[in-house]
Formats: C-alpha cells, structure tokens, sequence
C-alpha cells in the first residue's frame, strides 16, 4: 500500500511513517516545514519528503492519505482531496487499524510525564527481553528512535488526549484499545480545544469506558482529577501508585537513589540517572504497567538503573567555562515547577537560570500566565523569550522583580543570558521547540 502523511515531520506522524516503512508500506509525505532532525531520520527510512501541501500532490496517487492534526481546513491538499472523494484516514485511526490491531498495547496517558513515563515501559519491557514495540512522542535515548514494530505483542504508546484530525475531535488515546494503561496526571492544558478540566475529565472517561475488565489501569492515587474521572464509571482493575501507604518511590536526588515501596514496605533500593519527584512518580507508573504483562518488580528497577532519560528531558547540552546548559521541554507551568525542583534538588545551593519560551498554544493564548512566577520560584533568574506572544510577559513576571529579564528579540536575550553567567551556573532552557537553536548560541557566547 502506498500512504502519502500530510504533516509527516510532527514527531506522532514521522513516528507512524516510519512504523508504515517498517511493515511495508511506501511511504511519501509532505509537511510547511521539512527540516530536521526529523527529515533526516525520514529520508533515512526511504521516504520522499515535500516541502508545502500543493495540490499537485495527488498526481503520486496514494491508495490512502494519512492526515495529521496540525492540518486544518482550508489546506489546499486537504481541500482538494476532499473535493475529489478521495480515501482519506486520521493517523491514529490508521495506526489502529494497520498495526496496533491484535496487539496488547499499553498506553500512558496524563497531562506531564507521558513521553518519559512510555520511554521507562519500553525500556522496562526491552531489558526483560519482549522486544516490544512502540511509538513514543519523544526520543528514548535507550532507543535512539522514537517507533518501532517490535517483534512481540506489546505495543508501548504515548496517549495523547490532544484531537486526532479536523474530521475527529474525539483525543488521539480513544483509538488505540489499550490494555494496560497509566493515568499519570490530569489538569488543564490545551486551552485552544478544551474550554476546561471538566472536558478533558470528560475524554479520560472516554478512554476509560474502551478497556476491557482483563486489562488493568495504573492511576496516580495523588490526582482528585482521575478519581473523578474514574468514578464516572470504571469496569477494569486499578492499582493506584503515589499512596503513602501503597506504592510510591522515594530517593535523594543528591545521591541518584531510587527506592521503591509497596504495601508491605520496602521493596528494593537502585540507584539511577534522573532526578525529581515527578520521575520517582514516573518510574513507580511504569513498574506497575510492566508487571501487568509479566516483569516482576525488582527485575524493573534493575532495568531503570540503565535508563538513560528522553533526549530533551533535562539533556545536557553542552559545558563551557563552568555553565552546564540543559535543554528541557518543559512547557506547561506545572512541568516547569517540577523540572526546576528537580534540578535543584540535584545541584544544591548551585544557581540555576531559567531560560523560557512560552510556545505551546496553550501558552501562546496566555491562559497560565499568571502561574508563571510561582512555577520559577526556585530559580535565581528568569530569561523569557516573548517573540510573537499576545500578551504581555513583561506584565506577568513582574512579581519576581529584578529575577526575571524579557527580551522580544532572541539576540539580545542570549546576550543577557551570557552577560549573566558564572562559573558553576546550570541554565535550564524550556520550550516545546526549537527556540531558534538557542541552546547552540548560549554555548557559542559562553566560548568567545
């Protein structure tokens, strides 16, 4: 079957285009913007890449078109395809039907921690020997690719509550069926589709109500969100984690510990290479999904002490002079609060320096501004990026007085930063892009 992706270079479509290559499929796609890392990885996999979505598309005659949900009405190819009747499917339906169809799939769905939370189950499952598959919104750095079949039944999936397509509202996580699947977290995000946490509780309920009574839910225990959302009616087993006296994990951050413990009291003690509650958390979902399908606890933990992260969750990027730079895609102000907490936690007394892009729609509407300065309270200064936002950062740091700096130009605010730095400092840069290869530029300053 030939699938031409329209909005092939987002990370959930590049991801399905290559899982299509690797079960036979040609693949083409087209996307505004071809550039990498992504392009380079599709290219790799032999798949043509166009740059716009012109109507002269149609002329490769696909058997199928695979839309992606950043492609709206009003696209030319989009609109041009329909004109003609042509065959047409989301990517979450297609991936449904074409490759999670019969598998036992394990979905991790939540607000935070999902890329993270699905790279820990995939590795959990690989080190136990399952050979699973998966397709994960991020790059597993275990991996170094975000998808891939597998060669068993066990299919590890991001969840995503975002919609599936202009012709789909329903969130992406209603087509995939899981079996097993984790409820990390639940609050307001998405502010461009959702009107409030009730409709998004809404759509959990959704995902809820399609797992069958064999399977099992793993749900954090410290979310009244989920437990509204599960009291709308539940026909399948749940085991809580975050339960002071069920399961949760502990650890100093200072040392690398990982401890888990269950009911009974401790289980085991490891030692790892993330820091941060949220991660502890993190790592207790993905244990108690992987014993679902037959790995024990401990052989768990031991599989997390060689979990090397996602890239882009608190990846070093580079030292010069002292400054370590991270880059973290914490974009949301609760994944920031925890991000940061984590880093400090880490270094100790050391300064840390935000640097932030408000980017995300969510963010750009300006829906959390106001949690923004309670979100970097840990930090010793702010650096905002407020290119193209329509709303006023300046205005909505000001509690943090002289901690925080604004600059609408990228230039200068990479001045400041560098001005800032001293030896011994950690910059945290956060942003669910690109932020203009800021990270690059903040070490290329820190040289001269």
């Amino acid at each position: 079957m030939h699938i031409h992706i329209l909005g092939i270079c987002g990370t959930f479509m590049g991801g399905i285009a290559q899982l299509a290559v690797d079960s036979g499929h040609k693949v083409t796609g087209c996307d505004a913007n071809v550039y990498p890392p992504m392009s380079d990885q599709l290219r790799e996999a032999g798949i043509e890449l166009i740059e716009g979505f012109a109507v002269d598309q149609l002329a490769l005659a696909p058997d199928i078109f695979v839309i992606g949900n950043a492609v709206s009405r009003g696209n030319p190819l989009l609109e041009a395809i329909l004109d003609k009747g042509l065959p047409y499917v989301s990517g979450p339906q297609w991936l449904a039907e074409n490759v999670l169809q019969g598998r036992w799939v394990l979905g991790v769905a939540g607000t935070h921690g999902k890329t993270t939370t699905a790279s820990m189950l995939a590795w959990i499952l690989d080190a136990a020997n399952m050979d699973p598959g998966f397709l994960i919104g991020g790059v597993p750095l275990n991996f170094g690719v975000s998808a891939r079949l597998g060669g068993t039944p066990f299919f590890v999936i991001e969840a995503d509550e975002y919609d599936t397509a202009f012709c789909d509202k329903r969130s992406k996580f209603v087509h995939y069926r899981p079996r097993t699947v984790v409820l990390n977290n639940l609050e307001f995000d998405h502010a461009d589709i959702f009107t409030d946490l009730a409709a998004i509780e809404t759509q959990f309920h959704h995902l809820v109500r399609t797992l069958p009574q064999s399977g099992l839910i793993v749900s954090n225990a410290a979310e009244a969100s989920l437990d509204r959302v599960l009291q709308r009616g539940c026909w399948t087993p749940v085991e809580r984690f975050n339960e002071p006296c069920g399961y949760h994990v502990t650890g100093d951050d200072a040392r690398g510990e990982l401890i888990l413990h269950s009911p009974d009291g401790k289980v085991r003690r490891t030692v790892w290479r993330l820091s941060g509650d949220h991660n502890r958390a993190n790592a207790c979902a993905a244990l108690l999904a992987a014993r679902h399908v037959g790995v024990p606890l401990d052989q768990g933990l031991d599989a997390l002490s060689r979990f090397d992260n996602v890239k882009r969750r608190m990846e070093v990027r580079g030292e010069v002079r002292g400054v370590t730079v991270y880059d973290d895609f914490a974009h949301h102000p609760t994944a920031i609060a925890t991000t940061v907490a984590g880093l400090r936690r880490k270094i100790g007394k050391a300064r840390i320096l935000a640097v932030l892009e408000p980017r995300s729609n969510t963010m750009k509407l300006g829906t959390m501004k106001s949690q923004l300065p309670d979100s970097l309270r840990e930090v010793d200064m702010a650096f905002c990026y407020a290119g193209n936002l329509g709303w006023d950062a300046r205005e909505a740091l000001a509690p943090m007085g002289d901690r925080a700096i604004v600059e609408d130009d990228l230039a200068r605010l990479v001045d400041q930063i560098v001005i800032e730095a001293q030896p011994g400092d950690h910059i945290l840069v956060m942003s669910n892009g690109g932020f203009g290869g800021i990270h690059g530029k903040i070490l290329a300053g820190l040289t001269e």
